[in-house]
């Protein structure tokens, strides 16, 4: 199921990035990092790709499981820093920016830096490096998480790493959840998935029924297009 569950994820995110804006992904982000390729060879081929690596549209041959690897300087057309996209990000002029987290709330916070009580943990995160600031100041956070279930998407996080304030869209393998009105809600159910599967796996309550629009597919040209920027998949590192 992870390869369906992959695709579904890259696609979903590629999707919703739009001709001619600005996007960033961090490290640790290769169906981010995708799912941006795939937008750009499809339907924003004037999306503007900036990374962690320090290039600007790039056109990597391959790829390594890192998204922090030199080979996505092949062709960039700039060395861009990380304070130069926090800088972009300050002016207004960073449209998206990619966010993933251990735990994500009802109320779309995310938590990146400790689970239990943060001065006693029972687990110590690696923390949010900017993702406070990214959430502040870029246009847009889209939000992904290969793992659904209702140990990650809790009540309440155990620490806010990042508020949810600008958050969109959160990318799961079972469903797009939209925050609207402060509260995520279930957007539509991914096509291998169903109702009682998203309810069983979130940890807060969820309006789904039988009425809730599932997700189209990834067409033959999405899916085509996936396989040939990524054949060696490393698309399911993550999973």
């Amino acid at each position: 199921m992870s390869l369906e569950q992959s695709n579904m994820m890259v696609v979903a995110l590629a999707r919703l990035l739009r001709d001619g804006e600005t996007a960033f992904h961090g490290v640790a982000s290769p169906i981010p990092m995708l799912a941006i390729l795939l937008a750009q060879k499809l339907q924003a081929p004037n999306l503007t790709y900036i990374n962690i690596t320090g290039s600007v549209n790039p056109s990597p041959a391959s790829f390594t499981s890192s998204t922090a690897d030199p080979v996505l300087l092949r062709g960039t057309a700039s060395i861009f820093t990380l304070a130069d996209a926090f800088d972009l990000a300050a002016r207004g002029k960073l449209d998206t920016a990619f966010l993933s987290g251990v735990q994500i709330d009802r109320h779309g916070n995310i938590n990146m830096s400790a689970i239990g009580d943060y001065a006693k943990p029972k687990v110590r995160l690696p923390g949010g490096a900017g993702s406070a600031f990214l959430t502040e100041t870029a246009g847009r956070i889209l939000a992904w998480r290969t793992r659904h279930d209702s140990k990650t998407f809790v009540d309440r996080v155990n620490f806010i790493t990042a508020a949810g304030a600008r958050l969109d869209r959160v990318i799961t393998p079972l469903c797009v959840f939209a925050l609207r009105d402060g509260e995520l809600k279930v957007e539509s159910i991914h096509y291998y998935s169903g109702p009682n599967d998203v309810k069983a796996n979130t940890g807060f309550e969820v309006q789904v029924d039988s009425s809730t629009p599932f997700t189209h597919p990834p067409t033959k040209e999405e899916t085509e297009a996936l396989d040939e920027l990524d054949p060696d998949l490393i698309r399911l590192v993550e999973f």
